[in-house]
């Protein structure tokens, strides 16, 4: 999932459907470089029912703006997010079950810039899944 960074709101990058999923790796890459100006990056999901919860916490992407192939990974369930210039990033030290609904990011400010999303997971419950929103 390609997309444009959501002017300081949240925007969904995948749909859950069917059930619960595993989240077991959940990569960013910046395609187009991040505006220089602050900005904090979390991931958050969001229930269809029930509140939202942060599983990744905030990255400032723009005070020193990240260069394209620069990487976002989430090394521990609600700890900070990391980004590494284009080298590598890590995968989360533990599974998170996610439930229906979407998985997306949240910014704090308005900045330009584009980061595709890779997300891989194992279906929880039968007929789970989790696809580009």
């Amino acid at each position: 999932a390609t997309a444009a960074l959501p002017a300081s709101v949240y925007g969904a990058l995948f749909t859950i459907t069917g059930g619960r999923v595993i989240l077991t790796g959940l990569v960013g890459e910046v395609t187009t470089v991040i505006q220089t100006q602050a900005c904090n990056l979390k991931v958050t999901a969001t229930p269809t029912t029930g509140t939202a919860v942060d599983i990744a916490t905030n990255l400032d992407i723009g005070t020193a703006p990240d260069e394209v192939g620069c990487l976002y990974g989430i090394g521990a369930y609600v700890g900070a997010l990391v980004g590494t210039n284009a080298g590598a990033t890590v995968l989360p030290t533990y599974m998170i079950v996610l439930p229906v609904g979407t998985l997306g990011i949240t910014t704090s400010a308005t900045n330009t810039g584009s980061i595709k999303w890779t997300a891989t997971y194992i279906p929880f419950d039968d007929g789970a899944e989790m696809v580009v929103a």
